[in-house]
Order: C-alpha cells, then structure tokens, then sequence
C-alpha cells in the first residue's frame, strides 16, 4: 500500500523494480556526462541551515499562495513529457493526485492524454505548458483549446531550440516517447521573444517563461510582461556543463526585484530542498523526477504519498529552523559551505540507497 512508504527512498526504489531500463534511463538520466544535472543536486547540497530555538513552534504551517491559488506546500508538479510510461492514466493520474493533496500541477503538452481531457478528470486549478512544434496557425489552435478548457495560465518552455544528446538512452537504443512522434525542429529553433509575446497575448493568461538560467534573460522576461520566470536547465537534460538552478537562482531574484514571481526546479528531493529554495527567494519548487516515481511506484496514490512525505520534512524542518510559516524562510536561516557528498547519481540526497537500486 502507498501509505506504508516512510520515505521517498522507498518510493524511488519501487519505481525502479517496476521501470523497464529504458524508461528509467529516460527519467533519471541527463545529457552528455550528466554534469548539469549533478551540479543541480550539488547546489543544494551546498547549502547549510542556520536554525534558531526558543521559539514557540507548536504550530508550523507550510501553505502558500502561488498565482492567487493555495498550495498546500510550495510545490508544483513540473510538466513531465509522456506520463503515460509511468502510468497508464499519463497526465490525469498526476493531475488527480495534485488535486487530492492540494498542489498544482503544470500539464505537458507531450504527454498523454489530450489536454481537454486531463482537464475535465478533476475540477481543480492546473496550469499549461507548451512547446512551439508548429507555425503561427498550430499555436493558435492549440492555445485556444488551453483558453476554452479552463486552464489558469499558459508556460512556455524556451530551452529546447535543438534536442540534446541524452546518451544514458541512447546506448540503450531506447527511442524516447517524446521522439516518437515526428515534428519539425525548425519551430522550436526559431523561437524568439517576439512569437513570446503573441503568444502571451494571445493566450491573455498569466504567462510564464520555463527555462530562464541568466540575469540577462530574467531581465529581458520583466521587460517583456512575464509574470513567472521559471529558472530551469530542463533537469540537466538539455545544455552540459551548465550552473545548477540554485547557483543563478540569488542573482535572478536580485535582478527581478519583486516585478514577476520565480519558480525553480532542478534537484529537489526533500523538504528541506524546498525549504532552500523559499530562502533564496523562489515562490514555488516544481518538482518532476518525484512526480515520475510516485507515479511508477504507485500511481495516483504514489504521488500523493511522495508530497506527504514532503510536506512531513518540511514541517520537521520549519520547526527545527525556529519558524512557523514560509515567509519566515530568509536568507538568515541559511548560508554557502561545502558539500559533504559529491552527487555519484541523480538520487544522491538518499545516502543509503542500496547499491542495486542504483544503476
């Protein structure tokens, strides 16, 4: 049963007696030699807490608000491509499981099933994301049916003008579902802010930017009107030999200066991740490697466990700090020092996972 998981380790290590080899390699890996992605978990792991006592912690509140919508903990589900292969019901088993525990979940629009229909399977608040994979007239087919079905904003996903090079698959032969289907590269590799901004007003939702990675671009997106500037390197799967998410997630809140609210994801694997994030400035921690493996231990039921657990941390952690509600979280509880465990894998958080359970 999912609720006799204790921990996400648990979680993980049934998602992956239940994967087949390639459908792992297709979640956990990244690209090239994986550096990105093991500098996204390092980032966190370079981070200490600075905790405080005698303060009356009998209470502890994890809520927040993102985009006028309360979150139980400030969590999103990230838009993960083909849901499907980690459940048969794709994005409506996530979506239902975002609603059952009261975060929101972002919709990808390469997974399964048609995005009206994800929609309609839960009356909740869920949020859009969309790839540009065709001309002027396919984005505004698509977006209108975002608009007509009744999602709370649009996010658009800037980061992948060409598709990299995720080598754990690719020496397993293993075509990955987002590849299956045929689509012409040049729509993506010709995005510029200017097709941004018809999109946004042609949506005329909240719009949000997933894959900001620089001060410069952070700048560019307030000039623009965004309202979410999402720092993202796509979980270490696109460009190699990049900063982690955390390491430029300071200097881009610094920059945006209140003008827009930031998400970030990238490495988060515990609540006292989360935790982090809020102290650098981050609103909201969209979480996808989780989401796949509570969906491949447990379905819906799997999700919901895996954010309880979550939320457990968290409230431990917040009490341990001294505080009682998220906008306590500052810099003040928090600094820099050096990591003690280099990340070896992409579950590098868990230290006591067995070895088989790591491939």
């Amino acid at each position: 049963m999912p609720s006799d998981f204790i921990s996400n380790e648990e979680i993980i290590q049934m998602a992956r007696r239940r994967l087949h080899q390639g459908t792992w390699d297709y979640l956990v890996g990244g690209v090239e030699s994986e550096t990105t992605m093991r500098r996204n978990r390092l980032a966190f792991d370079q981070i200490a807490f600075r905790p405080r006592v005698l303060r009356d912690v009998s209470s502890v509140d994890p809520s927040s608000t993102f985009l006028g919508n309360k979150l139980r903990i400030p969590v999103l589900l990230a838009p993960v491509g083909s849901l499907q292969v980690f459940d048969p019901a794709g994005g409506i088993a996530a979506t239902k499981a975002a609603a059952e525990f009261g975060v929101m979940h972002v919709v990808s629009s390469v997974t399964e099933p048609a995005l009206e229909d994800t929609m309609a399977s839960v009356d909740y608040p869920k949020m859009f994301q969309l790839y540009v994979h065709g001309d002027w007239g396919w984005i505004e087919e698509i977006v209108g049916r975002v608009v007509e079905a009744g999602y709370k904003s649009l996010c658009l996903t800037v980061d992948v003008q060409h598709y990299s090079r995720r080598e754990r698959v690719m020496v397993e032969r293993y075509v990955q579902p987002t590849l299956r289907v045929a689509r012409d590269p040049k729509f993506a590799a010709s995005l510029t802010w200017e097709l941004a901004d018809k999109i946004q007003k042609l949506a005329g939702l909240p719009f949000m930017i997933k894959g900001i990675a620089t001060v410069e671009d952070a700048k560019i997106a307030v000039e623009h009107g965004v309202e979410v500037i999402w720092v993202s390197n796509h979980g270490g799967r696109q460009l190699d030999h990049g900063l982690g998410s955390m390491d430029v997630l300071p200097e881009i809140v610094e920059a945006v200066n209140g003008k827009a609210d930031i998400i970030v994801d990238g490495g988060v694997q515990r609540g006292s991740d989360i935790l982090k994030a809020m102290a650098l400035g981050a609103k909201a921690v969209a979480i996808g490697k989780l989401q796949a493996w509570g969906l491949a231990a447990a379905g819906t039921a799997g999700v919901v466990r895996m954010l309880e657990i979550l939320e457990d941390e968290m409230i431990s952690a917040m009490a341990l700090l001294g505080i009682t509600s998220i906008d306590q979280m500052t810099t003040d509880f928090i600094r820099k020092t050096d990591a003690v465990v280099t990340p070896p894998h992409e579950m590098s958080s868990w230290v006591n996972m067995p070895i088989d359970r790591i491939p």
